[in-house]
């Protein structure tokens, strides 16, 4: 107990420390490479600018921040190409040093995306001291790890507008996320304007947002958006398989001789307007019934100046064959001579809001420390499979902005403890450096939430501090209702029919069971069976009498899946119910009814992120939060994937952020 007590001391003592950093204004998002604070700030006045780079952007940067270009101030931020950096690994193009003192700010870089870089990292040492404002003083000296760190919207599937993938690209790049992949063809639709085929735009040959497409100048305009922010657009047109839509249009298949021919020339139009060096072919999910059919597109695409990346699993290739492959699913494999993406983990559409954060930061990129000739970086997808309705809602269901922070400072500073193989989406023990370093990372995030999320669609809150007891599972031969000891007490270990079932401890807002891929990623049983029981239970003391929210769900709804809605009067399919000072808290009405399973049928307020908190009362002092956890079978009739999971955390009425000054504790230690 003194060890724990003094743990605790001392970890609170830190994120004491490191949240008056922060209110400096230094909760820097990914956090460099290296750095060391001085005491001698620079204050944010009249500032003479040099640059070779970027003016127009560095003028509005001063002029955003409140400060003035004058050409005959004392203050000077001097920007500086240089061929090389000290410290910084050889060939790193987008490596800086930024120095910060009274009166002077040096940035030197190899590339103008390193003075980019650089100038989003300077826009988070900004602080205020009264009615002034000033950056924080410093030495700087960082580069990224990895030279792909990208994200991927499907928008073949659901169309997102343009106005809402710049605001992505915008507020993404401002943490050093360099790539967007640009999925824009599906069974669905073909979401790119052809002026040679305009049929393929035609409503008549979309299943979903009929209607809904990019003209060539809006595809045009993104690009020239995401050079703008230092970001490289990857479009990628899918082929041969997921191509219902082309299909529809042409009455060919593409792999057929006249299929060819037709999509060689909408492979002129899209060469032709995408001014970007890759072209992403797809090649994944069907089969191949022209063997000639990837090496012909290869080779015509490249003619035509383009890289071609592929996804793998898709068609085989041998070095040379192909410029770069983006891995997906457990069986993607990357190949010597081959630089690769890996996506293999990586799918948004499929996590849930606090477990899955937990095994993406922690995990390195393809399991090494940084990346290299062969391991390019990582972009993490949204898949969006299952109808979504209303683009916040999307961007909400699928948690993006915290994963993609998470992405954003492993990807930039490499490393990582695991390759999610060990903890996966269970955090470790408080007195461990995993521990230590999602803590500190998610005060960073938390931080960014509130000061430069406003607005934004931000569905997270602090999870280090929500403690658990679990027990092991008690075996319930397929009845779900079956009452076990934990109903009836609360103890450190029980006995049922000859057996020992012990208590455990664990950590976060959202606790995995059992994985929804499974054994593949480690959750908290470490061989979850089917038809079995768990019970979860904390205390959490309120300093006073008030109403607050929660947070709760017992199967978070892919975004990938036709999964069924629970019955009305259920929390899911698996019989789960919690109870709160021992009243128990009905679900939810739920607004999605259907019982035939179809992808084109849109999620309702199954995921707790897409309906209101609901609303719950916290006497002064401690109160009882109290979990039945049944499954059945891992594949139903209902869910095709079984989320064996809870999700239980309170936050205020309006779901704004976590209720204040509560403490989650199973023994009741304050």
């Amino acid at each position: 107990m003194k060890t724990s007590f003094l743990y605790s001391f001392c970890l609170f003592i830190c994120l004491f420390i490191s949240s008056i950093a922060q209110a400096d204004g230094c909760p820097l998002l990914p956090k460099p490479q290296k750095v060391i604070y001085n005491n001698s700030d620079f204050r944010v006045d009249h500032v003479r600018l040099s640059t070779p780079v970027l003016q127009k952007e560095w003028e509005e940067f001063i002029a955003g921040i409140g400060g003035t270009v004058d050409v005959k101030a004392r203050s000077v931020i001097r920007v500086e190409l240089v061929s090389g950096l000290e410290e910084v690994p050889e060939g790193n193009k987008e490596a800086y040093r930024l120095l910060v003192d009274g009166k002077t700010i040096t940035i030197e870089a190899i590339s103008t995306q390193g003075v980019y870089w650089a100038m989003q990292t300077l826009g988070q040492l900004k602080k205020k001291s009264g009615r002034n404002l000033f950056f924080r003083g410093c030495t700087i000296v960082d580069w990224p790890a990895f030279r792909v760190r990208g994200f991927m919207q499907d928008v073949g599937r659901s169309y997102i507008s343009l106005e809402e993938l710049k605001r992505e690209i915008a507020i993404l790049s401002q943490y050093k996320m360099n790539v967007f992949h640009w999925h824009l063809t599906e069974n669905q639709a073909w979401r790119l304007e052809s002026k040679i085929f305009p049929m393929l735009n035609d409503s008549i040959n979309m299943t979903r947002m009929p209607g809904k497409f990019y003209t060539l100048e809006e595809a045009k305009d993104l690009v020239a958006f995401c050079k703008a922010h230092q970001v490289l657009l990857i479009p990628e047109i899918d082929m041969p398989g997921h191509s219902a839509a082309f299909i529809r249009a042409f009455r060919h298949d593409m792999q057929s001789v006249e299929g060819m021919k037709i999509l060689k020339l909408l492979m002129d139009e899209v060469c032709d307007t995408f001014d970007v060096p890759y072209l992403h072919i797809g090649t994944d999910e069907v089969k191949f019934t022209n063997l000639s059919f990837v090496p012909e597109m290869v080779n015509y695409i490249r003619a035509k100046g383009k890289k071609v990346i592929s996804w793998n699993p898709g068609w085989k290739y041998a070095p040379g064959e192909t410029d770069m492959t983006q891995l997906w699913s457990y069986r993607g494999k990357a190949q010597k001579g081959i630089p690769a993406i890996d996506s293999k983990y990586h799918y948004l559409n499929h996590f849930d809001t606090f477990g899955d954060i937990i095994a993406l930061y922690n995990s390195r990129i393809y399991n090494v420390e940084q990346g290299n000739e062969d391991i390019a970086g990582s972009i993490l997808a949204v898949w969006h499979d299952r109808l979504v309705e209303g683009e916040e809602n999307l961007i909400r269901q699928n948690n993006f902005y915290p994963n993609m922070l998470a992405i954003a400072e492993r990807a930039w500073r490499g490393g990582g403890s695991e390759y999610f193989d060990k903890n996966g989406t269970i955090l470790s023990e408080e007195d461990t450096p995993q521990f230590r370093e999602f803590a500190d990372f998610e005060q960073r995030m938390l931080w960014h939430r509130e000061h430069i999320f406003k607005g934004f669609p931000f569905a997270y809150v602090r999870q280090t501090n929500v403690k658990w007891h679990v027990t092991d599972a008690f075996p319930n031969g397929g009845d779900l209702a079956k009452v076990f000891p934990p109903e009836q007490n609360l103890q450190n270990c029980y006995q049922y029919e000859g057996k020992e079932y012990k208590v455990h401890s664990a950590i976060g807002a959202g606790i995995y069971l059992r994985h929804v891929w499974g054994n593949l990623l480690p959750a908290f049983y470490k061989n979850p069976q089917e038809n079995h029981t768990a019970y979860a239970y904390t205390w959490v003391y309120s300093p006073k009498e008030q109403e607050v929210g929660l947070w709760a769900e017992f199967q978070n709804y892919s975004r990938s899946e036709a999964d069924l809605p629970p019955l009305q009067g259920k929390w899911d399919h698996k019989e789960s119910r919690i109870w709160i000072n021992d009243e128990e808290i009905l679900p939810p009405h739920w607004t999605a009814t259907h019982r035939q399973k179809s992808n084109e049928i849109a999620l309702g307020n199954e995921n707790c992120t897409a309906r209101p908190p609901i609303p719950v009362h916290l006497n002064k002092g401690w109160n009882k939060v109290f979990l039945k956890l049944p499954v059945g079978k891992f594949t139903t009739p209902e869910v095709r994937l079984v989320k064996w999971m809870f999700t239980a955390v309170f936050v205020t009425v309006d779901g704004d952020r976590a209720v204040d000054g509560l403490i989650y504790s199973p023994d009741k230690v304050r």
